[in-house]
């Protein structure tokens, strides 16, 4: 049997937010767009179907978690990349030899805002990644410490 493992994702919510998850066919997305290669092999060496997802708003008024998901489907190539027309074209992935995945994350339950200025505040998780100074990647695992502390905080 595989291991779990905990994982906070940060989306905009400009481009996905939980409540647009909800509205998703099978309250489900691609997890794309992510260019950076740490967070990238979280995604294609780490994760399994089933993991725990913290769906943190990141980049804008109030960011925090925002709901809890899960990963759906394992990592396959990002179609971003592909797209001369998208944000996160690259011209050197091509379809033999893709550069970036993504996985996919199914909404599991929408919970209050807990913003990154409570998280701070809480410290049983200062040990957080996010909350480490100079932190910007996208994805970052989370310990099953803190991922029980946050449940018990978000779900009450």
């Amino acid at each position: 049997m595989t291991e779990t493992h905990y994982w906070l994702m940060k989306s905009e919510p400009s481009e996905v937010s939980f409540d647009d998850l909800l509205t998703l066919a099978n309250q489900e997305v691609a997890w794309f767009g992510v260019r950076n290669y740490q967070a990238r092999n979280f995604m294609m060496r780490d994760m399994v179907l089933g993991d725990g997802v913290l769906f943190y708003h990141s980049n804008c008024a109030a960011p925090g978690i925002a709901g809890l998901a899960r990963v759906s489907r394992l990592a396959e190539p990002d179609a971003t990349q592909f797209d001369p027309l998208s944000p996160y074209f690259d011209p050197k992935a091509t379809l033999e030899h893709p550069r970036w995945h993504c996985v996919h994350v199914q909404a599991v339950k929408k919970t209050r805002l807990l913003t990154l200025a409570e998280l701070r505040q809480i410290p049983d998780l200062q040990t957080l990644r996010v909350l480490a100074k100079g932190n910007r990647l996208s994805i970052t695992p989370v310990t099953l410490q803190e991922w029980k502390t946050l449940q018990d905080l978000l779900l009450r």
